[in-house]
């Protein structure tokens, strides 16, 4: 055989599935966010950018801070990695079901999908994990309270889990 014929095969490359977890609304919110944290306009996220960005924020990170947040990239973080961390940060929580079955705990065995604001509230702000009043509140703007005061907590579930 000639040296022509005997080419070696190329590794088969992987696509990036990391846009099709997103809708278009939510590519242009992560671009947004990434030339934030992108002060040197380079494309890519590196430790300078963020002191930088932390520091407009008020905070003063220590050195072994960012390495640490910077060692949780397998590489250079240019836009593309970045959704990916941030779609593996979102999709960090726990399984929709369990998430269901939480809040069924407080709806009469999960019959109805709603669940009393004022009972929910003071159950997340004295028991367990607790959450600050402000934390309930913003829970609650993910599904709105109705009329009669309850929290249609399978709606805030279905946002959670797969935006609005």
């Amino acid at each position: 055989m000639s040296a022509r014929k005997q080419k070696k095969k190329r590794a088969v490359r992987q696509n990036s599935n990391v846009f099709a977890m997103f809708d278009q609304k939510q590519i242009a919110e992560f671009k947004e966010a990434f030339s934030m944290f992108d002060h040197d306009s380079d494309g890519f996220v590196d430790k300078e950018d963020l002191k930088d960005m932390l520091a407009s924020l008020g905070q003063n990170p220590t050195d072994e801070y960012i390495d640490d947040m910077i060692s949780e990239a397998p590489g250079s973080i240019n836009f593309t990695l970045f959704l990916t961390l941030m779609g593996e940060k979102m999709s960090g929580t726990d399984p929709e079901h369990e998430i269901l079955q939480a809040f069924e705990c407080f709806d009469d065995g999960g019959k109805t999908g709603y669940i009393n604001a004022d009972v929910l509230r003071e159950f997340m702000t004295t028991m367990g994990d607790r959450f600050t009043d402000e934390e309930v509140d913003i829970m609650f703007k993910g599904a709105p309270v109705d009329a009669k005061n309850n929290f249609n907590y399978r709606e805030w579930v279905r946002v959670l889990k797969h935006g609005e």
